[in-house]
């Protein structure tokens, strides 16, 4: 394509993500420059989704931490907090058919859940949509972040909308549309679990160099409607062992007793997973079949279906957080803490502290004579610093770093050590005094996998019935998943061979059964040669491929604004 002209526009505060960093980041700025008398200062919002929360899935138990401090009047001002935990359970399923509960005094305590809610996160970021737009933030949803610019001296510009109406062929079409160019003072990435920009920054600025590597799982959530006389408000249950302990693959369920009858349950499976023949999404649908979670789906009705990738390194995997013109909040730092399967309360502080940094960073600025609601300027003395060191002090004097580093052995203990003997080493670590050492999982998640010559077991996975267990064609349509079909592939192979002469051969090409939405598939052409489908209209947007693909040969960048998921109350 030729060079295209682009209309840009300019704010104090571009932020790319409209999830509970994003938003959290946005509101802060909002109320302190509203406070101190700047109600000039101007923040936008992108968001990828077709509306706010249209891509947001989650378990999800909230600890009201983060939002306690950010609006103490939460209730009052209708925050979508309605089920209070109840009962706290914790099992371990020994066999297909039999269970064991933990007692509670051997839970380790980051996985208590006194005082937390049962939620909806999508929900709670539209509430948080709208409270930002009240303070007038400026929310652009259905434009996805393509690019990020840079200035000549390569401090962060902000960021460059895709375009809309290309084709397959790259070239623009009748409803070709170029994407804007939105350039701010400083820009915050809160793309969520291994974003596509955020990937970029980091290796761009070697952001990593000191953190250990990350480490991820792939989460499987549906939602049901269930028999009201089976309905238990506020019940959570966790568990771990079965099926994913016949393949020695780590991971956890949850089911949660949210309102209105209505049950979210779904597995997370560890994407350090070594079997390349276990297939995460069959393993959550056998899960389903385990007398103590069927009992209660058993006369319900599945009504929505989502997956998508989980940050899980913690602490030792953060990398650095600022770079010259933006900082990385919420998981596309990684600021989930696993040992306590909560990620909302920690992005939403991540968000905060950052927020803060920048509003004072910019205060400084006007103090000297800057001016607001234009970008940084490049002529010219410029008055507003350009890294948000302040930012990562905040960070080390809070509780949020406190939290993750009391809980960063949980993670790796798993790893190196197995559920058994780690479980019992995370129990002594929070519950009876803390280690004086720092556990390190080096291994990346993608090594992990054994070739197929390696690896003699294989899962049997009984065909889906329709109505506890399902398929994931199936699965996808109540994803709600939607994409332009005439418009570039996503999915971007660095190497189209590989996957056939490559993968194949040495594991079954794992593509096949890591992807929860069915989008990879091995085909086999009139010759009886083999050949790599990708059905992209599928996607999800779960990041799986980026992370898992054995030779790292998948790249997953933004599709069109408004395509992907839009899931419904998850």
């Amino acid at each position: 394509m030729e060079h295209i002209e682009r209309e840009s526009m300019e704010f104090d505060v571009v932020i790319v993500g409209a999830g509970p960093a994003g938003l959290s980041a946005a509101i802060k700025i909002r109320q302190l420059a509203i406070e101190n008398n700047l109600p000039d200062l101007s923040v936008c919002v992108v968001e990828k989704g077709s509306e706010v929360g249209a891509h947001i899935l989650s378990g999800a138990v909230l600890e009201p931490r983060a939002i306690n401090e950010l609006f103490p009047n939460w209730k009052e001002e209708g925050a979508p907090l309605n089920v209070p935990v109840t009962e706290d359970k914790t099992f371990f399923l020994l066999s297909e058919t039999t269970s064991k509960e933990a007692p509670h005094w051997m839970v380790p305590k980051t996985m208590h859940n006194d005082g937390n809610y049962v939620i909806s996160l999508g929900n709670v970021v539209r509430w948080l949509g709208q409270k930002a737009e009240e303070l007038e933030v400026s929310i652009f949803p259905g434009f996805a972040a393509s690019e990020v610019l840079y200035h000549e001296d390569g401090t962060v510009k902000g960021i460059q909308t895709g375009d809309m109406g290309i084709g397959k062929d790259g070239e623009p079409t009748h409803n070709f549309t170029p994407g804007y160019e939105l350039h701010a003072k400083y820009t915050l990435f809160a793309e969520g679990c291994r974003g596509h920009l955020g990937k970029r920054l980091i290796a761009k600025y070697n952001l990593d160099k000191d953190a250990d590597p990350q480490h991820y799982g792939i989460g499987i959530k549906e939602l049901w409607e269930i028999d009201p006389a089976k309905h238990k408000p506020g019940l959570v249950m966790h568990g771990a062992g079965w099926p994913l302990s016949e393949t020695g693959s780590s991971g956890g369920w949850w089911l949660y007793h949210a309102e209105n009858n209505q049950v979210t349950l779904g597995m997370i499976v560890d994407l350090s997973y070594e079997n390349p023949h276990m297939y995460p999404f069959m393993e959550m649908q056998r899960w389903k079949t385990h007398p103590l979670i069927k009992q209660y789906l058993e006369g319900g009705k599945r009504i929505s279906y989502g997956a998508r990738a989980v940050v899980k390194g913690g602490f030792n995997s953060l990398p650095k957080l600022t770079f010259p013109g933006g900082c990385l909040i919420g998981d596309d730092a990684g600021f989930l803490n696993f040992a306590k399967i909560k990620g909302s309360h920690t992005a939403m502080k991540s968000g905060m502290l950052c927020g803060e940094a920048v509003f004072e960073a910019i205060a400084a600025g006007v103090e000297k004579g800057g001016d607001l609601a234009i970008a940084r300027v490049t002529e010219g003395e410029d008055l507003f610093v350009k890294e948000l060191t302040s930012y990562t002090d905040k960070f080390n004097n809070s509780w949020l770093k406190e939290e993750l580093y009391n809980s960063r052995n949980f993670g790796p203990a798993m790893h190196k050590f197995g559920q058994w003997i780690g479980g019992a080493f995370n129990f002594i670590d929070q519950n009876v005094f803390k280690v004086p050492f720092t556990l390190h999982d080096l291994k990346q998640d993608f090594a992990a996998l054994k070739t197929v010559d390696a690896t003699s077991f294989k899962p049997n996975y009984p065909k889906p019935d329709g109505k506890l267990t399902f398929d994931r064609l199936s699965s996808v349509f109540i994803s709600n998943t939607v994409h332009e079909e005439n418009q570039p592939a996503h999915l971007k192979l660095t190497d189209p061979s590989i996957p056939v002469n490559v993968n194949l051969p040495k594991w079954d090409e794992p593509a096949q059964r890591y992807c929860p939405a069915g989008v990879y598939e091995i085909m086999e052409n009139d010759d009886g040669s083999k050949r790599f489908q990708i059905n992209a209209a599928n996607c999800v947007h779960c990041k799986t491929c980026d992370i898992k693909d054995p030779s790292q040969n998948i790249t997953w960048v933004t599709p069109e604004g408004g395509g992907g998921p839009n899931y419904p109350n998850m």
